[in-house]
Formats: C-alpha cells, structure tokens, sequence
C-alpha cells in the first residue's frame, strides 16, 4: 500500500489537468497535458481553472469510500458493524482497539495529505497566474485555503499531533505540531477563505441549480463555528469564551440566511433531506462533494445494508441499539433508519426480527441515508428487494444549515446563555424532526439544558451519516470527552427491550480498560518508518 510520503514523493510538484471537478462534469473539457511542473503552471487562465478541477478531483477521491475518508466515526454512539466478516479495520474503531497496522489505517492518513497537498500548489503559485482578476485569483487560493483547514481539522481530531506542510516538498523528518499549533494553522487558513470566498457564486461549475458547489463565504463561517466548538472542548479545553466565539459564527450564517444574503433554507420534510429527488439541488446543503458515477463515483450504497438483507450488502455499519431507542418517534427518525427490512425469504420484518433459533450475526437498525434506487437516478424504495449498485452517486453533505442551527443553539447554552434566536432556530429543527409546530424547547431552559438539547438534536440529524461532514456524531462526542462513558457502557453491554417480550444488545464485544490513548488512533506504521517522529 503507498504511503503518503511516497505518493507525494511521486506526484507532486505536478497537477493533473486532464483531472475533471465530480461535482459538474462539464466543469473543464479534458485537455490531457500530462504532469507540468509548478514552476511552468499557472501561465493563463486555463491553468488556475485547471488546478481547481485537480484539487476538487482528489478532494472526491478522498470522500469516495469509508476506507479513504475514515472509520473512527465508528467511536460515536451512534454506529457499530459486525463482528466478524472483514471488517477488522472498522471494528477496531467501534472497539476503541485501532492498532497502527490497521490496514485501512495509512490510507485515512494518506487521503487528508493528498488534499493538502494539491491545496499547497494552489495556494503557493496561484498567485502569479497572468490576465487573471484579482478576484479570481483569491476565490480559488482562498478555496485552497479552506481544504488545507479542513483536511487539518480531520487530522487533529483523528491522530492529535501531526506535521504540518506547508510547501510542496516533504520533509521527512517534520517534527509533530502540538493541537494547539494545528488549530492556529486551521483558524488562519479559514479567516482568509472568508475573506476571499464569495456569498454566492452565479456561473457554472461554482454553482448550479441555484446553489453553490464551491466553497462559499457561509461554509466557512459554519466550518469556523464548529471548530470553535471543538477548542472549547477536548483537548484545549478553552470553554466559555471560544463557545461565544462559535455561537457569534453561526448567528453571522443565521443572519446571512435571514437577510438574503446566503441562498440557504430548510427543506419542508426531513426525508427530503437525503433523497435523490434533491441530491443536486439541496438549499439546505452550505457545502458538499457532488458525484457522477460516470466519472467518479462513491461507494456508499451498500454500507449500511446488512449482509442478509435481499438488496444486497456490505455490512460495514449498522445503528446502535441505544441509540436508536432514544431517537425521538417522526419523520426524522422514519427517514434514518430502515422502517422494515427485507431479509432472504423476501418478507418485511422489523429490524429486530431473528429466527427461531436465532441464526443471524447481526440484529441491529439498520440507516437509510445512503442508499440509492435499483435503477439509476430513481428513489430508493425499501420494499424493492432489487440488488443495489455498488457505485454511488449521491451527494455527501459536509454542512447543512440545520446543523448551524445546533450549533448556534449549544454554543449559545455552553457560554451560559439563553436567548430567544436560540430556541427559534432550534424549534425550526425538532419541528421539521416532529413533522408539526410542536416548540418543544423553551425559553425557560437552563443553558445547560439549552445546550445538551441542541447536542442531542444535531445527533439526531446527523445520526448515522458518516461518510461526509466534519461533525460527526463521534466528533461531537470527542469534542465532549463522552468516548470513555461510552467504551464503558460498551462493555457491559446490556439487553435493551426493543419491543413486546423483545431484547437485543449489540453484536460487537467491546473489552478493555479506558486510557486517554483511546481518543485518538495511532499513526500509520507505513508513515512512521519514513518520520521516525511519528513513532
């Protein structure tokens, strides 16, 4: 397996341009030119164009599958797998046990690097591209800037400590960061894509259907928000005033909402949130990676079908138990997770169901939101026993204004406050969730309770969903420090009653004694025999 040293050893100072952007297959018609050193790039308009299209190209790459984009949203308490089959590299992660010879493990740490790398080209030589605007030159530089921050965000609440790269060469021997040196690099690469990115973009391939497919100026606001949050908690630990920090970043997203500014809303239905019906023309959606399987596609569909259901699966992931039983009844819950499942005798059963006796490896709720229709660019139907294609093209939503609106309501509640825009955004959210105008949270909340609602509520939004966006719900709960009581509810493991004289635990043992080395996974083996710092 290469490791990221190597690829970029081998790749790079070059940028592909004959590399198509998979959010707009029109975004460039291909002119293959082979690999051109930087030193000859960015010598005409075509050439900045062309380094977009490569940087938003490997960006897809990275997202396309859970080997590339990570496992460790197995940690949240929202999503185990199985407990057998091949699925060791995830279930290490579900297990709080990654050992540095995972083999999926070199490949999440060589996909963040990929994108830094293609941003640092972008960012390093853009510049001096001739009979340009000025206006061009800083949307695309400050849309490298973004990725690099992303990319780091993903690396420091992974594996903590982490080089940094700045330049187009490797350094072998770059010494670790410390999370706070990686935060600063993340909080300065953001400050600049909000300068230089813009509100809304208005031509093809930036934007289309009326949304933005680049990063704009409220992605990076919401992103900034989040990692506010993420300071304020493990393991910096900065607390009320980065919490106001975030809560100031997301009202300037809520503003811009409320003022037009940003071409952003609610869906009415939350099962039109994950739907193919508005897979390419999501107003909610404040930034996603756009896919055709033409070109290149995801491999979502059949991760979250279990192995015994008739429309055929991986078995990569499957709900928690505990989870599921406190996820609030309605639309949003019926949109989450598989109403009924059909298993190889062609019947609809709850997911509960077992024979008698019980024969199948795993009993567990099973997610929805990934999957796609039998037949290209159809709805999903899950009494359609039809096999599924493996190759997905689904839009993975990184942000959606609904998780703004959970943000700006938990950072408000942890910076010891209560306000009304706070319980207005976050009813707009259960609302949708109950399908009617219930105002089920309060102006008379507590912060705290204001602020543990609106974690729960983000959860329940993003439950499940974990091949794109940067808040996870095992983010969530790093950023909380709440892995160590779940690794100890995972141990005892109890039968939780599921229905009528019905009870099922979870199929994954979890065993061990907790340390804090379990908040992060290891580095690579691959990579820490080529920087021995990483060892």
């Amino acid at each position: 397996m290469k490791t990221t040293y190597k690829y970029i050893k081998k790749t790079l100072p070059f940028v592909w341009a004959s590399l198509c952007l998979v959010s707009c297959n029109d975004f460039l018609t291909e002119d293959p030119k082979g690999q051109l050193p930087s030193e000859e790039f960015f010598s005409n308009k075509e050439d900045l164009d062309a380094s977009l299209t490569a940087l938003y190209s490997v960006i897809a790459s990275s997202q396309a599958s859970n080997n590339l984009c990570g496992t460790n949203f197995l940690a949240g308490d929202d999503i185990s797998t199985h407990p057998s089959s091949n699925k060791q590299p995830l279930r290490e992660h579900d297990q709080f046990d990654v050992k540095d010879n995972n083999s999926w493990l070199s490949s999440m740490w060589e996909q963040r690097f990929k994108v830094i790398k293609a941003a640092n080209f972008i960012i390093n030589n853009a510049g001096r591209t001739p009979d340009v605007s000025e206006e061009e030159i800083k949307a695309a530089i400050g849309q490298a800037h973004y990725w690099r921050a992303y990319s780091y965000f993903y690396l420091v609440t992974t594996w903590g400590k982490v080089p940094i790269m700045l330049e187009e060469e490797i350094n072998y021997n770059a010494p670790l960061q410390t999370e706070e040196e990686v935060y600063k690099l993340i909080l300065s690469d953001l400050k600049i894509a909000e300068t230089d990115c813009p509100a809304n973009y208005t031509k093809e391939p930036y934007a289309r259907n009326g949304i933005n497919i680049a990063v704009s100026e409220g992605a990076v606001k919401a992103t900034m928000a989040y990692v506010y949050m993420c300071m304020a908690g493990w393991p910096l630990n900065k607390g009320t005033e980065y919490y106001k920090l975030a809560a100031g970043k997301a009202k300037e997203v809520i503003d811009g909402v409320e003022n037009h500014i940003y071409n952003y809303a609610l869906l009415d239905e939350y099962s039109q949130v994950y739907s193919w019906e508005y897979n390419n023309k999501n107003k909610e959606l404040l930034l996603g990676i756009y896919y055709n399987r033409d070109q290149t596609n995801q491999a979502a569909p059949l991760t979250d079908f279990l192995q015994d259901m008739a429309q055929g699966g991986w078995g990569d992931t499957n709900g928690e138990i505990k989870f599921w039983k406190a996820f609030p009844e309605g639309p949003r819950k019926d949109a989450t997770y598989f109403p009924k499942i059909i298993l190889s005798d062609g019947e609809l059963h709850d997911w509960w169901y077992d024979t008698d006796p019980p024969s199948r490896e795993v009993v567990a709720p099973v997610f929805m939101k990934t999957v796609e229709g039998a037949v290209r660019g159809t709805e999903f139907d899950y009494t359609n026993p039809a096999l599924v294609n493996a190759a997905g093209e689904k839009t993975l939503q990184l942000i959606r204004l609904s998780q703004v609106y959970c943000w700006y309501a938990e950072a408000t509640g942890r910076s010891g406050e209560v306000n009304t825009k706070a319980i207005e955004v976050l009813n707009k959210v259960r609302n949708r969730a109950d399908g009617q105008e219930t105002n089920f949270y309060k102006e008379t909340m507590t912060p705290e309770a204001l602020a543990e609602a609106a974690y729960d509520e983000h959860g329940w939004e993003i439950a499940g969903y974990y091949w794109g966006g940067i808040a996870s719900r095992a983010r969530d709960m790093f950023r909380m420090y709440r892995y160590k009581d779940h690794f100890e509810y995972r141990k005892e493991n109890p039968l939780i009653k599921v229905a009528e004289g019905i009870e099922r635990n979870e199929a994954v043992p979890v065993t061990g004694t907790w340390d804090d080395s379990k908040m992060y996974a290891p580095y690579p083996y691959e990579d820490a025999i080529l920087n021995p710092n990483l060892k």
